[in-house]
């Protein structure tokens, strides 16, 4: 299922595909991406792919999808948007990359067209929570123009920069505490 097409990106669906769940186990098992994260996937790939599928069957605008370069090279990474946990029904916008698509503007473009998509459907604000010390994210997050709100453990537990982003280009969160 394809979510959205750029210049360069068609954004769709993973799937339970060979060849996506070898990319999903190679991006999902490597270290200098899963730093960033809870570390590796638990229970798998299959098992992921199956919680995003739940994510996105909860509440359509949301999901985790593949983001495939339309040059023919190997799926570049992940792109999200889902609500952020122990939320107000804020969503959080997120991208995972493997490391043979970094520095490409892979992440921003994905990133910009899932955002857009969001507007559209309605949500009035989207966020991101980025792990400090992420410096790649954290210039994602300045490339789409976000604005920074902050350090926060509120949604995951763990100190993340929390940055906000409104319709109107605005800033999300204005006002409100995105504290612990």
């Amino acid at each position: 299922m394809e979510l959205v097409r750029t210049g360069r990106l068609l954004v769709r669906a993973w799937t339970s595909s060979e060849d996506d769940l070898a990319r999903l186990a190679d991006l999902y098992g490597r270290a200098e991406v899963t730093r960033w994260l809870s570390g590796p996937p638990a229970g798998g790939v299959q098992a992921m792919l199956e919680r995003w599928a739940a994510v996105h069957a909860a509440d359509p605008r949301a999901g985790c999808w593949a983001v495939q370069p339309l040059d023919g090279s190997p799926v570049a990474g992940t792109v999200l948007l889902k609500p952020l946990p122990a939320g107000d029904g804020e969503f959080e916008v997120g991208w995972h990359f493997h490391p043979d698509s970094w520095g490409r503007g892979y992440a921003t473009e994905a990133a910009a067209a899932v955002v857009r998509r969001a507007f559209e459907d309605g949500l009035p604000e989207v966020f991101a929570v980025v792990r400090p010390g992420n410096e790649p994210s954290l210039a994602v997050c300045r490339r789409l123009g976000m604005t920074p709100l902050g350090r926060t453990t509120r949604w995951y537990g763990v100190e993340c920069e929390a940055f906000g982003l409104a319709p109107s280009g605005g800033s999300a969160g204005v006002g409100a505490s995105v504290g612990a």
